[in-house]
């Protein structure tokens, strides 16, 4: 092999390993806490997810939600899953769909917006899939800004409490970002 090819070939996999070892995994957990009926004794003034579209068509064996329900979405993001006792690490900002005539399954796009500790003032896009009913949710991170700039990875979405009634969840999100 001529010795300016094998040259070329070395510095490619420095260049690769370079890059490689430049990137870090990064894992965030936090709640967000999506209220969609608020009262005085949930200690919520307001609603955080407001419903902006009301969908054609019931889904089976929900009385509440609708195939096309579309949602505005302004949700705290906190350190655990008590709001009033957890700090504040910042605000899910977006919408979701119910995208399924079938079952609750949810078109999400959010932004994850943290305004306190290590990521404060960088956001995470997530865009997907999101079926509720499942134990586990994964979720791919679109991108990010600021400390978090072109972030790739995953988010695991786990539904630490549910409301059925009014609507109102708490959300265990464990993010897992390639930076």
């Amino acid at each position: 092999m001529p010795l300016l090819l094998q040259l070329a070939l070395a510095l490619l996999a420095v260049a690769g390993d370079a890059a490689t070892a430049a990137a870090t995994t990064t894992h965030l957990r936090f709640y967000m806490h999506d209220t969609v009926t608020a009262s005085a004794s949930s200690g919520q003034e307001a609603a955080t997810a407001v419903r902006v579209v009301k969908g054609a068509a019931a889904l089976p064996n929900d009385p509440v939600n609708r195939f096309g329900d579309v949602y505005a979405v302004d949700d705290p993001l906190t350190e655990g899953p008590d709001a009033a006792a957890s700090a504040a690490v910042g605000r899910a900002r977006g919408l979701y769909v119910f995208a399924s005539r079938t079952d609750s399954t949810l078109l999400l796009s959010a932004t994850m917006e943290f305004t306190s500790g290590r990521h404060n003032g960088s956001t995470v896009a997530v865009l997907a899939r999101d079926a509720i009913l499942d134990d586990v949710r994964e979720l791919p991170v679109v991108g990010g800004t600021g400390g978090l700039r072109g972030a790739t990875g995953y988010a695991l979405l786990r539904t630490h409490s549910f409301n059925p009634a009014t609507n109102n969840a708490v959300l265990q999100i464990d993010m897992y970002l390639n930076v």
